[in-house]
C-alpha cells in the first residue's frame, strides 16, 4: 500500500487539491511593492493591548503602501473560545478605526479570500495535509497521552531535548498497512508533520525587528493536526492561510520566534515563499525593582475594554502605544503635529530588540490629558456624552438636563494658549465638574477652606463682595480689579509683593481672599478659574450658596 492509499483512508471526503485551491486563491492584483498584512487573533477572551499594538502595525505596514490589512479569527482552539469574543475583536477595532480592509462579521464576508474564520476553512486544510501524508512529510500519530508523558520522562532521565523527533518518534516510520489498521479499529491518532531537518545545524533568518539571525533547523515531528474535530494546529494552519491569502508581512509577538523553524520548513517543504516577519517585543511593566510582562490575570489595562470603560480618548490610546511602537515617533509627531500617526513610516528595526516595550501608566494619562485639553467643547461634549451613553448614567442625565450649560462648563479655560489639563479621562468630568449643579453640591458636606476659617470672617467677605463689588457685566480684568479692592477695603494686602515684605500689617493676601470665594461657591479649594466659574453660575445662584454658609 501507498501513501496514497493512507491519505484516502484519512480524508476520504476529500476530493479537491492543492493546485484547486491555489487557483481559487491567485495572487492579488496589487502594485508593486504593496504589502498584505493580517490581524490573527484568537476568539478566547478580552482583546489584549499586546493584540492590538500589533493591529496597529498591521494598519501602518499597508496604510501608505495601497496593501491589504484584513481580520482572521483564529478559532481552531474551540476548547478555549469564549462567546461573544469575536464580536469583542470587532467592536474594539471599530472604536480605534484601525479598519481591516478584508474581513468576515455575522454572516457578511468582506474580500474575496475568505473564508477569515480558521473553523470554517477545516476542508482547505485538510487538503493540504492530506497532500503532505501524500508525498510521505505527515503521518498519523497513536501516541496516547501516557506514551507521551513516559516518553518526556525518559528523556529529562538522561537530560536529553524533550520533544517528538528522530529516535523518540515512535510512530513516524509505522507501517502503512498497520496505521490503517489502527485507524479503522478506531484508535485515536493525531497528523503529525514529518522532519526532515537536523538540530545540530542552523539556518539564516531575517527578523525584520531584529535583523540576521543563526536558529537551529527543526527536526521536531510536531503535530499539524488534532486528534479532535479534525481542525489544524496554529503551525499549519498560519502555513495555509497565509499562502493562499497572500500574507507578506506577518506581525505577531516574540513568543513566537522559537517556532520560526517549524514554518521555514513547512513553508519550504511546499516551496512557498516565506513571509517578512515582524516579532514584535513583549509589552512589560516595571514593579519595584523588576520587569515583568503585562499579564491578564494582575494588570486591568492589559486589556483593551479598561481604556474605553475608563473613557481614555481613543486618539490617546493610540498615541501612546505610537510612541512604543517605534522610537522616533515622538520626534516625528512633534515635527508634523497636524499629521495622523497613520502618516507615519513605520520602521520594524526601530522597535525594542530586547527587554520588552515598557508600559507606563503615567505616560499615557498625561498624553490623555493633552489629548482632551486640544479638544474644543464641543468635541469634548459630543465624546463624553458618547461615554457616558455606555458607562456612566448619571454623567449622561446631567448632559441630558441642559447641554448647554454643561458645555459651557467644559469651555471653563478651553480653546486658548493654555488649556486646562486636570481631566485625564471621560471618567474624571464628573469628579471636576459636580459642584456645578446643585444637588450635587448639596450632597458634598465638607468646605475646604484654608487660611480662613473664621465663619463670621467668611460672611463678612462674601457679603461685601456681593453688596459692592460683583457685577455680571465685568470682563476679567475689571473683575479681578475689584478683587483686590475687595481685600484693601477689608485690610488684607491686593499686592504680594508688599504683602511678603511686611505679612504682619495684614490680615492676609488676595490669594486668601479669592480662596474663600471659591470654596464658598464650589466647596473646593482647587478649581479652574474663578472668574468663568462666577460667569456661569449668575448673581442669582452665587447669592443662594453664600447665603447658605451662615
Amino acid at each position: 500500500m501507498t501513501n496514497k492509499d493512507l491519505a484516502d483512508v484519512i480524508f476520504p471526503h476529500i476530493t479537491k487539491t492543492v493546485a484547486d485551491y491555489e487557483a481559487m486563491y491567485p495572487q492579488r492584483n496589487l502594485k508593486e511593492g504593496a504589502c498584505v498584512t493580517r490581524f490573527a487573533p484568537s476568539p478566547t477572551g478580552f482583546m489584549h493591548l499586546g493584540g492590538f499594538f500589533q493591529a496597529i502595525i498591521d494598519k501602518l505596514i499597508v496604510q501608505n503602501r495601497d496593501g491589504i490589512f484584513y481580520l482572521r479569527n483564529e478559532d481552531t482552539d474551540q476548547k478555549r473560545e469564549v462567546e461573544g469574543a469575536t464580536d469583542l475583536i470587532m467592536s474594539t477595532l471599530n472604536h480605534y478605526d484601525i479598519l481591516p480592509n478584508e474581513y468576515q462579521f455575522k454572516e457578511k464576508i468582506v474580500g474575496n479570500y475568505g473564508p477569515y474564520i480558521q473553523s470554517e476553512r477545516k476542508e482547505i486544510y485538510q487538503t493540504f495535509i492530506k497532500h503532505f501524508i501524500e508525498i510521505g512529510r505527515a503521518y498519523p500519530c497513536f501516541a496516547t497521552k501516557e506514551e507521551l508523558e513516559e516518553l518526556r520522562s525518559a528523556q529529562e532521565k538522561i537530560k536529553a531535548r524533550t520533544g517528538y523527533y528522530g529516535r523518540y518518534a515512535r510512530y513516524r516510520n509505522l507501517p502503512i498497512e498497520e496505521a490503517i489498521k489502527k485507524i479503522e479499529a478506531g484508535e485515536s491518532y493525531v497528523i503529525r508533520f514529518k522532519s526532515m531537518g537536523d538540530f545540530e545545524k542552523k539556518f539564516k533568518f531575517m527578523d525584520e525587528v531584529r535583523g540576521l539571525l543563526y536558529l537551529p533547523e527543526n527536526d521536531e515531528d510536531f503535530v499539524i493536526m488534532k486528534s479532535e474535530g479534525g481542525l489544524p494546529t496554529y503551525h499549519f494552519a498560519h502555513l495555509v492561510d497565509d499562502v493562499l491569502m497572500r500574507t507578506t508581512h506577518v506581525v505577531r509577538g516574540e513568543e513566537w520566534l522559537s517556532s520560526v523553524p517549524k514554518h521555514v520548513e513547512l513553508f519550504e517543504t511546499f516551496g512557498y515563499p516565506i513571509p517578512k516577519y515582524i516579532h514584535t517585543p513583549l509589552i512589560v511593566k516595571k514593579e519595584e525593582n523588576s520587569v515583568r510582562k503585562l499579564s491578564k490575570r494582575k494588570d486591568p489595562e492589559a486589556t483593551m475594554q479598561y481604556y474605553e470603560e475608563n473613557g481614555y480618548p481613543k486618539e490617546a490610546v493610540i498615541e501612546y502605544l505610537m510612541t512604543i511602537i517605534n522610537s522616533n515617533y515622538e520626534q516625528w509627531h512633534t515635527e508634523n503635529p497636524d499629521k495622523k500617526f497613520l502618516d507615519f513610516q513605520f520602521d520594524p528595526k526601530k522597535m525594542s530588540a530586547t527587554g520588552g516595550a515598557l508600559f507606563d501608566m503615567d505616560k499615557l494619562n498625561n498624553i490623555s490629558k493633552n489629548s482632551i485639553s486640544k479638544m474644543t467643547k464641543e468635541e469634548l461634549l459630543e465624546e463624553s456624552y458618547a461615554w457616558a451613553s455606555k458607562y456612566n448614567e448619571q454623567l449622561k442625565e446631567i448632559i441630558d438636563q441642559d447641554r448647554n450649560y454643561y458645555r459651557a462648563i467644559l469651555n471653563i479655560e478651553r480653546e486658548s494658549s493654555k488649556p486646562r489639563k486636570d481631566i485625564t479621562t471621560y471618567s474624571d468630568i464628573l469628579n471636576n465638574i459636580w459642584y456645578m449643579y446643585d444637588d450635587l453640591f448639596e450632597k458634598e458636606e465638607t468646605y475646604e477652606f484654608m487660611k480662613i476659617t473664621d465663619k463670621e470672617e467668611i460672611k463678612k467677605i462674601t457679603k461685601t463682595y456681593m453688596d459692592k463689588y460683583f457685577s455680571v457685566e465685568d470682563d476679567k480684568e475689571t473683575w479681578f480689579a475689584k478683587i483686590k479692592s475687595l481685600c484693601d477695603a477689608l485690610g488684607y494686602a491686593s499686592n504680594m509683593k508688599e504683602y511678603k515684605q511686611n505679612p504682619e500689617a495684614y490680615k492676609g493676601n488676595v490669594t486668601d481672599i479669592s480662596t474663600v470665594l471659591r470654596v464658598a461657591l464650589t466647596k473646593k479649594a482647587q478649581t479652574p478659574d474663578l472668574y468663568e466659574i462666577m460667569q456661569i453660575l449668575g448673581k442669582d445662584k452665587m447669592i443662594e450658596r453664600f447665603e447658605k454658609l451662615s
